[in-house]
């Protein structure tokens, strides 16, 4: 993890980079990781996603994912903000979470990809987001992280 200490006007800001290769083209990889709903099957603190559009993804979609994790529960609101399928897409999240993340996907050969994430985010104070910043901790922040790039590759090529 780095950035972790950097400051820009508020709370410390963590920045965690994971990559894999995939067994799959660019576009299979891009219509699992391109799909919000899926989320909570690639991070269990992730109990539902609201409001994501029907037709997939674009500039300036929103949606709402809902976190749960050692009892406690809070909404993170998403907007797409840049988006060039199959290859890139960021989005920025609200909530006491505030964070951007970065996805490409890379073609790699004729049916592989490099599925790479970058996650930068800040933990609100207060007491809600001190009590986020416990789980975090004790969680692992870029264990979780970790685990949900492991479960997209799954996912991408289980088919």
């Amino acid at each position: 993890m780095a950035g972790v200490g950097e400051r820009y006007r508020g709370p410390p800001v963590s920045r965690v980079h994971l990559w894999t290769m995939v067994e799959a083209s660019p576009e299979e990889v891009w219509e699992v990781v391109a799909n919000p709903r899926n989320l909570p099957r690639w991070n269990r603190h992730v109990r539902t996603v609201t409001g994501a559009p029907e037709n997939g993804l674009a500039r300036g979609s929103r949606y709402t994912t809902e976190i749960g994790a050692m009892g406690l529960r809070f909404h993170v609101d998403a907007e797409v903000v840049e988006l060039d399928p199959p290859k890139y897409a960021q989005v920025r999240l609200h909530g006491p979470v505030d964070a951007t993340v970065r996805t490409w996907v890379h073609r790699a050969g004729s049916r592989r990809a490099r599925l790479e994430h970058e996650v930068e985010y800040r933990l609100k104070g207060g007491p809600l987001g001190e009590a986020i910043a416990r789980v975090f901790k004790l969680l692992g922040g870029s264990q979780i992280l970790r685990r949900g790039l492991r479960a997209q590759k799954q996912q991408v090529e289980e088919g």
